[in-house]
């Protein structure tokens, strides 16, 4: 059944965009060149707006996915890596689920299954280029035009199939990567750095006030005459970023570089050269950002899903058990203030834990649950799990130096901690969120995690590229 669903997508293949693979090693100054030319054109995009949109007051539905989807309301990047990530899921979870069968050995196979992913990645391009116009989210279509519409889901499409070959690009080995991780950790990063050092001046009861925490400081230090006063402004204030969160943000990137050195090194030998010994690492963090990105998938369509019934239905109790919403600024800007979406969203600071603790308490179950459960689901569907590894082990001829040279010895030792790193490591990342989350930590815990994760995986391929001996800079 598998190899007759991949056969469907044979004939598309030639009209599909395509990157040819690397046919030689490309040396790492070339990489880098490759990757900052696919970081400019995507930051070019992210702040290209498009033609023919009327300027919406209204709220931001997918407010709370912005981090995940590294995407910018109205511009030629509002889809972002959504249609990618929404692709690879749907067939990671088909070929987990058996449904799609693949022999990995063959090349023919791998080259439907990438086929069989971009063409989808394509389809859900467009079909959220649909969607998002006829759904209102530029303005009626009757109030744009039909020519506008059009116009737009085709720029819209465009720049998603621009993103789909730019994160080709990246993993046919021109690249350092991957487009998806490249583009989340410029989103995140980009933000921190811009709430930091962020030149805007906002009015306030106080007066004018710089938006960057840094420039504040140096700002209130020169204006104030109590300097002590001034020194807890920039660290206390809440209505803009502080140096409190600016800490905090710093302190969370320290730790979690600090537990992605957590690891066993199992010793394995492989039968094929004699006396050759190498290690198997178990990473604490063995699904890496996974848990953490399906977590919040999950909790931005509950949002969606919550604000879109509040609008329609706000007097329904079943609604109202969802969620309640409330209007914070003028832009139309809402925040959950009760039902299930509010227990579920992070307290931002301290204060409001101390003032419903139950929220927090909800908030700190649901979140290492969440993120233990999905990381011991997502190795079984992504086939990292200790059945899968013990399986590809064999296959390379490679047993564990002190085990039996058997399948199920592999899987016996595997299991005593590929389940146990996947669900603590799970929960490790829940637990840093919170921590992140309770102390205002910039660009919220979820976005450091994932920014982090990601740098390290750069900073992993850096050294692996510098031991293979390339030329670097």
């Amino acid at each position: 059944m598998g190899f007759r669903v991949l056969n469907l997508v044979r004939p598309f293949l030639s009209v599909l965009p395509d990157v040819s693979q690397a046919e030689r090693r490309v040396p790492f100054k070339e990489k880098f060149l490759y990757t900052a030319v696919t970081l400019f054109i995507f930051l070019v995009c992210s702040q290209l707006p498009l033609y023919g949109i009327k300027t919406n007051s209204s709220t931001d539905p997918f407010y709370w996915a912005r981090v995940i989807m590294a995407s910018n309301r109205g511009t030629c990047m509002e889809l972002g890596i959504s249609p990618i990530v929404t692709s690879g899921l749907v067939i990671q979870l088909l070929t987990g689920a058996k449904i799609i069968d693949i022999d990995n050995s063959v090349k023919a196979d791998r080259e439907l299954m990438n086929g069989a992913q971009k063409l989808l990645g394509v389809l859900i391009t467009i079909g959220e280029a649909v969607a998002y116009v006829v759904s209102g989210m530029y303005g009626e279509v009757k109030d744009i035009g039909t020519v506008n519409a059009v116009l737009i889901i085709m720029q819209l499409i465009f720049a998603g199939i621009i993103v789909i070959c730019l994160d080709e690009l990246l993993q046919k080995g021109y690249g350092l990567g991957s487009g998806i991780s490249l583009f989340i950790a410029t989103n995140i990063c980009e933000s921190i750095i811009w709430k930091a050092f962020s030149p805007y001046t906002i009015t306030s009861a106080r007066g004018a006030e710089f938006e960057g925490a840094l420039i504040a400081l140096f700002h209130l230090l020169l204006t104030r005459g109590d300097k002590i006063r001034a020194l807890k402004e920039a660290f206390y204030r809440t209505n803009m970023p502080n140096l409190t969160n600016l800490m905090a943000t710093v302190v969370i990137f320290l730790v979690v570089i600090y537990f992605q050195g957590f690891r066993v090194d199992l010793p394995v030998r492989s039968k094929r050269a004699r006396g050759h010994q190498s290690t198997y690492p178990i990473k604490l963090f063995y699904t890496s950002n996974m848990p953490i990105i399906l977590q919040s998938a999950l909790v931005s369509n509950l949002y969606f899903i919550s604000q879109l019934l509040y609008k329609r239905y706000g007097g329904n109790f079943i609604v109202q058990l969802l969620g309640r919403w409330q209007a914070v600024d003028q832009s139309g800007s809402m925040v959950p203030v009760g039902g299930l979406v509010y227990y579920i969203s992070p307290p931002h600071s301290l204060m409001e834990v101390a003032a419903n603790p139950l929220h927090a308490i909800f908030y700190i179950v649901f979140m290492l649950s969440a993120c233990a459960l999905f990381s011991k689901t997502w190795i079984e569907v992504s086939g990292a799990s200790a059945n899968d590894v013990a399986k590809q082990l064999k296959e390379q001829q490679m047993f564990i130096q002190g085990h039996r040279d058997t399948q199920a010895s592999l899987k016996k030792e595997l299991n005593r901690y590929i389940p146990t790193a996947a669900a603590f490591g799970g929960m490790c990342i829940g637990a840093l969120t919170i921590v992140a989350d309770f102390m205002g930590a910039i660009g919220s815990g979820t976005g450091i995690l994932l920014a982090v994760t990601i740098i390290y995986q750069y900073f992993e391929t850096y050294e692996k590229e510098k031991q293979q001996g390339g030329a670097l800079f």
